[in-house]
């Protein structure tokens, strides 16, 4: 698989958060029921797979580049490393059903492993989707989906919860100085999540540590930070990467102190090369606090 080709497929808080860790793998049916029966003003989160997550502010869900096909459906990325292992490398944690359970899908780009040809062909053709730009709009509208909406850096509200387009830059500096890889790679963003009374969260999506994301940080102060942290390398590339990795948990950690950092991105996609049990022998290593570093299991779902 051509990965100029095969990525566009045929991205306790200060004392005053109320964190559950929810160790069982409860349906996102039963999680929605959870937020209702809770304390008012409860943001849920679930961890799909991979970059697919799921946020719930009061009763609506917005479900994050969903990729649903099944374990292994589709071969590795070439260029990438570890292009011999196909990939999903994991089953979903729950049916597709229940994945499919929201109010809104949100691509933050069209990549394969965000969108991928299950996503397309299962979504129903109805819901609402929300895109970075009008070429993306444009993709989603030709696979005959009607309610297709573009985000903006100016934020639009969707059933009471405001929405933020960020930028962010899916690669370094010297891959986009390489016209095929620069197409390949494209443009991705990031998501802020704001509703008065609750929690602001920032979803940043495929991309480095860059100043886009700093500037993120320091304009909207989010309370939790879910982080795309698989360390993605190309080949050819052997010291740089297309998303995060564990030194960015260190450096999110330090750079918003009172933010919890939630990990995802990892364990399922051939050219991911930080696991989860690698990133929180890390987070040992570093003493961070456990509270604020999340590494969530596929399933897992946190209410603050």
């Amino acid at each position: 698989m051509n990965i100029v080709k095969s990525l566009t497929g045929t991205t306790l808080l200060s004392g005053v958060i109320l964190l559950t860790a929810c160790t069982t793998f409860a349906s996102p049916a039963a999680n929605s029921n959870a937020v209702k029966q809770t304390a008012a003003n409860t943001v849920q989160f679930q961890q799909i797979r991979n970059a697919t997550i799921k946020l719930d502010y009061d009763g609506t869900t917005f479900l994050v580049d969903p990729m649903l096909a099944a374990k292994n459906a589709y071969p590795g990325f070439e260029n990438t490393v570890h292009s011999e292992i196909r990939y999903p490398m994991v089953d979903l944690p729950m049916s597709i059903a229940e994945v499919l359970k929201a109010d809104a899908i949100i691509l933050t780009h069209l990549h394969a492993d965000h969108w991928d040809d299950a996503a397309r062909n299962l979504v129903p053709r109805d819901m609402p989707i929300f895109t970075q730009d009008a070429a993306d709009a444009a993709t989603v509208r030709k696979d005959g989906f009607t309610d297709v909406r573009v985000l903006t850096e100016q934020g639009v509200v969707f059933k009471g919860t405001r929405i933020n387009k960020t930028i962010g830059q899916h690669g370094t500096d010297a891959m986009y100085k390489i016209p095929a890889l620069a197409e390949g790679l494209g443009k991705t963003m990031g998501i802020v999540f704001q509703k008065s009374g609750y929690k602001t969260v920032y979803v940043a999506g495929d991309t480095i540590w860059d100043k886009e994301v700093e500037d993120a940080l320091t304009r909207y102060k989010p309370d939790a930070v879910v982080l795309n942290t698989g360390y993605a390398k190309m080949t050819g590339f052997v010291d740089d990467s297309i998303i995060m990795g564990k030194d960015d948990v260190y450096r999110a950690y330090q750079f918003s102190p009172n933010a919890q950092i939630i990990s995802v991105h990892m364990d399922t996609v051939n050219h991911a090369t930080l696991t989860k049990a690698e990133l929180r022998r890390f987070i040992e290593e570093k003493h961070l606090d456990k509270q604020r570093t999340l590494v969530p299991d596929d399933g897992q779902y946190y209410k603050f």
